[in-house]
């Protein structure tokens, strides 16, 4: 087969695949940005007393709600209601504010409510300091007598699973603005009697801080962008390497020749490639900028397996311009290494995506869609394989039944007789006098296979 199979300069249009899958993603991501914040109608149920629902609304991460009630006179009063899903046997949950610059645990007066293992639960106040960070318990703290903020009327209930903490708590002006209420969340696993112990350190619990307007119930955090970047990481990977880049390696496999020969197959391969390629490395790229802007945690395994990822892939999209020449005798050696590079990729890249996913922790729809998307390229290289080999075999078969034709045609023609330049016919493909009937005197002998190049 000539070379200009990989090099076509047919002019037939390049698909603009980045157009649509761009136009996917803005609309996913103004769908997550626009889903409904209101609080959950067990919740609200909850907090709502003789007749009067407090503000409410469902807080970024943990599933968490909130809620709230503002009397402003000489000093700032705020009923507040924090609620959490508790599924273990025993656990805790907290809700506190941050007088400092920014929201973070550390400096937090917090309400926390424990589950214990009897079933009962208990309330109380805690002022989350330094000696926290250091390994210190966290132990029930009276937070009035600092002349801060006071906690009143704590109380605690619960409706199956969900848990709610409410107080009511003062704060002083000079030191807590409603417009911009520094806010912190968390739930946890494990209480040793009054002592909440450490909370896992999932993304979702790093991220439960706000900065909060009470009058408007807007809320900004630097975790909320950090989460949109994430959701674009994610995105743009499981699209560029995930999904592109395997329909590029099947477009090529069964395209090419065998089974199905298409003229254009390699301008199509190419272009997908391409844009997949693009797609993920701006992904990886974002996954950088994210891991190099986090300070509490690192994710080694899927750090290391997307850095593999970029520069292998790298090294086969090198070869638009470095492979060698069809007629190149080394040619065999370096289609044997692209092609298992290449699926070995993909069942990396298939890894890691899976890693990614769990490192999001969202709900299962993500990960089952992938799974769904996994399934259907499984589908369709299962399809190609079985038209591949159900070809082969035919095309075997008609390959036999021609060979046993032309030897029992071969069987059946006369042959010369006397010396070998004497007299009697010649051999098929000899040289000398009339040849074989159907042939031409000087006979060119059998036809010879075409070499492929």
């Amino acid at each position: 087969m000539s070379s200009n199979m990989y090099s076509s300069s047919s002019t037939s249009p390049k698909p603009p695949l980045i157009f649509p899958l761009l136009t996917t993603l803005f609309l996913f991501l103004s769908a997550t940005a626009q889903s409904s914040s209101e609080c959950s109608d067990q919740f609200r149920g909850m907090i709502t007393t003789h007749g009067q629902t407090p503000n409410c609304r469902k807080l970024t991460t943990l599933k968490a709600e909130f809620g709230w009630t503002i009397f402003q006179n000489k000093t700032i009063t705020v009923d507040v209601f924090f609620g959490a899903r508790l599924d273990n046997d025993e656990g805790w949950l907290a809700w506190g504010v941050n007088p400092g610059h920014r929201p973070q645990m550390i400096g937090t007066r917090a309400m926390v409510g424990i589950k214990y293992k009897n079933g009962s639960f208990g309330v109380d106040t805690y002022n989350n300091t330094n000696l926290t960070k250091l390994g210190c318990p966290l132990l029930p703290s009276k937070l009035d007598e600092d002349d801060d903020v006071i906690f009143s009327n704590l109380q605690i209930r619960n409706q199956s699973d969900l848990v709610v903490i409410s107080a009511t708590i003062n704060l002083p002006s000079d030191q807590y603005n409603i417009s911009r209420l520094h806010h912190v969340w968390q739930v946890g696993d494990e209480a040793d009697g009054n002592e909440p112990k450490k909370h896992p350190t999932t993304l979702q619990n790093v991220d439960s801080t706000e900065t909060i307007d009470l009058k408007t119930s807007i809320g900004h955090s630097v975790g909320q962008h950090r989460r949109h970047l994430r959701t674009v990481h994610g995105i743009l990977n499981i699209v560029g390497w995930g999904i592109l880049l395997p329909l590029g390696v099947i477009l090529a496999r069964y395209f090419r020749q065998f089974p199905y020969q298409w003229k254009y197959w390699f301008i199509a391969h190419i272009n997908i490639q391409i844009v997949g390629y693009t797609l993920g490395t701006i992904g990886w790229a974002i996954g950088l900028v994210l891991g190099h802007s986090s300070r509490y945690y690192t994710f080694r395994i899927h750090r290391i397996l997307a850095i593999f990822i970029f520069t292998f892939t790298t090294l086969q999209m090198l070869a638009l311009r470095l492979k060698p020449e069809a007629k190149d005798e080394y040619r065999k050696f370096w289609d044997m290494y692209h092609q298992f590079l290449g699926y070995a990729l993909l069942a990396l890249i298939s890894v890691n995506i899976f890693q990614g996913i769990a490192i999001l922790k969202p709900d299962h729809t993500l990960k089952w869609a992938y799974i769904g998307v996994l399934g259907a390229l499984a589908a369709i290289t299962l399809a190609f394989q079985i038209r591949t080999w159900v070809k082969f075999l035919q095309s075997s078969k008609k390959e036999k039944e021609k060979e046993k034709d032309n030897n029992k045609s071969d069987a059946q023609a006369p042959t010369g007789g006397g010396p070998p330049n004497g007299g009697g016919l010649p051999l098929v493909g000899g040289g000398g006098g009339g040849g074989h009937p159907g042939g031409s005197g000087g006979g060119e002998g059998p036809p010879k296979l075409i070499e492929k190049v």
